[in-house]
């Protein structure tokens, strides 16, 4: 096992990585998100509009085809409207027509219907990305982080069953590598990892693995080199719609808490990562607040963390920050973040051994 293709599904970038594990070579390429470039193709699109496919981060997509259906028909299959809310009613509110998937030929083969196919794993363009690295299309391992929210039961809001699905594995075992699925075994109530499994096994490999996108930044960050040797320090993803924050003691998740980035202020997060050190955070309250979620397993006491490094798109928002912050770089890039998290989280499940991140 030496060739591993790893992808961050994010909202505003696709992060992806080549990583040769026998060699220590990796190649890398950040470009405009899945999720923007499916909203700009739809914005483009004159006519009836048929959207077909699987569940993929849904972003601004709603809106954009909820203006679409004020001037021409838009229909919907059953498994692409998971993209764009689970609650089949809100959607017919936005002007939707939701329809079976088995009824997508009728429309599809009408000349007044254009076919948007929504993916996380647009499979051709990936092609295109990484033979553009000059190396053979053909993987040991293909893994993809992605944010998933899971099919919550009704009457449970999402976040609180995503806050439910991150406190019940790490409950298990509180290290961050716990949320990483190999293909065939993503639980069925993550139906959006389960529609990237099983997009990500139609690419040229031999195994496949998805991971929240939250958990893989949490350990794409511990492994920047300017925490080696430090074992009590929190690490921040500021990523384009989500920002997750990690207190970690001895390799093992004490607490996290999750925000929408466009809610936060510096003086917000610093006071969010005060109270998450101290154990001073509650799951209700921050959602109370406007904010995703938290979860506390114990606290490490804000004067304990030797460090604190912020890594994603949007870390500007920490540069006059008052808190011992230091920008990160896995495996000396930024925006690798996720895709190192992914890459570490496969060695540690496998007990694999290869060069490391220098």
């Amino acid at each position: 096992m030496s060739r591993f293709l790893l992808l961050d599904v994010g909202a505003g970038t696709l992060d992806v990585l080549f990583y040769d594990s026998d060699t220590g070579l990796n190649y890398k390429a950040v470009v405009r998100s899945p999720v923007l470039c499916a909203a700009e193709q739809a914005r483009n699109i004159s006519g009836d509009l048929l959207v077909t496919g699987v569940e993929m981060g849904g972003g601004a997509l709603l809106e954009v085809l909820s203006q679409h259906a004020r001037k021409a028909r838009v229909m919907v299959t059953a498994s692409a409207a998971m993209t764009l809310s689970h609650n089949p009613e809100r959607l017919r509110g936005a002007g939707l027509s939701v329809i079976d998937d088995l009824q997508a030929p009728q429309y599809s083969g009408l000349p007044e219907f254009t076919t948007l196919s929504l993916s996380d794993l647009p499979l051709e363009r990936i092609e295109n990305l990484v033979t553009a690295f000059g190396v053979p299309f053909d993987f040991d391992v293909v893994a993809v982080c992605a944010q998933d929210h899971g099919v919550s039961p009704e009457g449970k809001s999402h976040l609180d069953f995503r806050h439910e699905i991150i406190k019940s594995a790490l409950e298990r075992n509180p290290s961050p590598e716990t949320l990483l699925y190999h293909g065939d075994k993503v639980p069925i109530y993550l139906n959006r990892l389960k529609s990237v499994a099983d997009t990500a096994s139609l690419l040229p490999c031999r195994e496949v693995f998805v991971m929240d996108s939250g958990m893989a930044a949490i350990l794409g960050a511990c492994m920047d080199f300017q925490l080696r040797g430090k074992t009590r320090f929190i690490v921040l993803d500021i990523a384009t719609s989500h920002t997750v924050c990690a207190a970690i003691e001895d390799g093992q998740i004490a607490g996290i808490v999750e925000y929408h980035t466009r809610d936060l202020t510096l003086e917000k997060l610093e006071s969010l990562l005060v109270d998450l050190a101290n154990g001073r955070l509650v799951h209700s309250q921050v959602l109370a607040e406007g904010g995703h979620g938290a979860y506390l397993r114990k606290p490490l006491g804000f004067e304990t963390v030797e460090l604190i490094l912020a890594t994603g798109p949007k870390r500007r928002l920490v540069q006059n920050s008052r808190l011992p912050m230091v920008y990160g770089a896995p495996l000396g890039d930024n925006m690798m973040t996720g895709t190192t998290g992914l890459l570490e989280a496969i060695r540690r499940r496998g007990d694999l051994q290869f060069p490391l991140y220098l």
